[in-house]
């Protein structure tokens, strides 16, 4: 890493750390973890608009600041075999009318381990030409250890071998595979989504019963923790992330995680009874001694209900991607918890977001 590169991401990072205090101060006196990133390479997806001048062809971006595009032929911030895609696609693409006509978008995602799928987004129908020639494209690039296209366009998805990459991940020197399906949400920095899967089972250190885990995905967190609880419950709105979790649950021989296609909304519900769920069907929530629970909720923040839910449970685990919902949300927690530890994750170098966690206890009698 060049002096320069390595200055601006300390640069970057004191920002947030000192935003970081300012809103954990009145709910958490001691010093947080701090897990950092790569200044570089380390997304393991990005989405790119493309741009046609005469017979050229190339990825843009648009400034945050002027709105105006610009031209990307490489991108710092995204994994290695993210460049060399782009590269490749930028080769096959020139003089190729099939697959360049009406082509206006190129998402990428791969894993550490080296497998790569490439979305294509049209304004025009596939035909079987457009299949031959992709096909033909993934024929001729053997650098990567799997190479998938998608073709989309409007009501049409085009899906050349599989619409997924499977990604290994080592946690505490053990290995887990997770199927990532496009257009579903994953963790995009690699490096401290393990980081984020290491400091939540730390955090779980001594606590016995069972865990819930809502906003699950496809297991990111679920599937590591299983090794920890007796058993472990995960909910997910996402039907093509319940889907995932069902594979990785196979894949990983979890025998004692059950997912189940509810909202947070919704499992509040169920578990006060005040709806029964078709979803939920032969499933008993009383026989569950759940202990702990561990939340990863969206941008917006826990709703009340499931708040005054979770203030019930001994120990909580709460990942946030907006540290402003999760001040306001420790509003509600610390009158019935204190919180022991906090980390700040930089899953996003040289951006103004902040992903962090806190494990909250809940307060003795006194």
């Amino acid at each position: 890493m060049s002096d320069n590169l390595a200055l601006a991401y300390q640069e970057q990072l004191s920002v947030k750390q000192k935003r970081f205090e300012s809103l954990l101060a009145p709910y958490f006196g001691s010093r947080f973890d701090l897990f950092t990133s790569p200044a570089k390479h380390y997304r393991m997806r990005a989405e790119f608009r493309v741009w046609h001048e005469g017979e050229d062809t190339f990825h843009i971006m648009f400034s945050k600041e002027t709105k105006e595009k610009y031209r990307v032929n490489n991108l710092n911030a995204a994994h290695e075999s993210i460049n060399t895609a782009m590269k490749m696609m930028l080769e096959a693409l020139k003089g190729n009318e099939v697959l360049r006509k009406k082509l206006y978008q190129i998402d990428y995602l791969c894993t550490t381990s080296n497998e790569m799928l490439i979305s294509l987004i049209y304004h025009k129908t596939l035909d079987d030409a457009w299949e031959r020639e992709i096909s033909q494209l993934k024929q001729n690039n053997k650098q990567f250890a799997t190479l998938d296209f998608i073709g989309r366009s409007k009501k049409q998805k085009v899906v050349i071998n599989r619409d997924f990459v499977e990604e290994v991940l080592t946690i505490n020197n053990q290995q887990y595979c997770f199927k990532q399906v496009e257009n579903s949400f994953t963790q995009p920095n690699a490096k401290i989504n393990i980081d984020m899967i290491e400091w939540a089972i730390e955090q779980t250190n001594g606590i016995k019963g069972d865990l819930l885990e809502l906003y699950c995905g496809a297991g990111n967190f679920s599937i590591p923790l299983s090794s920890v609880f007796n058993q472990v419950v995960g909910t997910e709105i996402s039907k093509s992330s319940v889907s995932a979790a069902q594979s990785n649950i196979e894949k990983n021989n979890v025998n004692n995680l059950t997912i189940v296609r509810l909202s947070s909304e919704e499992f509040v519900k169920a578990m006060a009874k005040e709806r029964v769920f078709n979803r939920l069907q032969g499933m008993d929530l009383d026989v569950f001694e759940f202990s702990t629970v561990l939340v990863d909720p969206p941008r917006a923040g826990l709703d009340s209900d499931t708040l005054k839910m979770i203030s019930a449970y001994d120990n909580i685990i709460y990942i946030s991607c907006n540290p402003d919902t999760l001040a306001a949300n420790l509003d509600t927690l610390t009158k019935t918890h204190t919180v022991e530890r906090a980390a700040l994750f930089d899953q996003f170098p040289f951006t103004h977001h902040i992903e962090s966690g806190v494990y909250l206890k809940k307060r003795t009698s006194s």
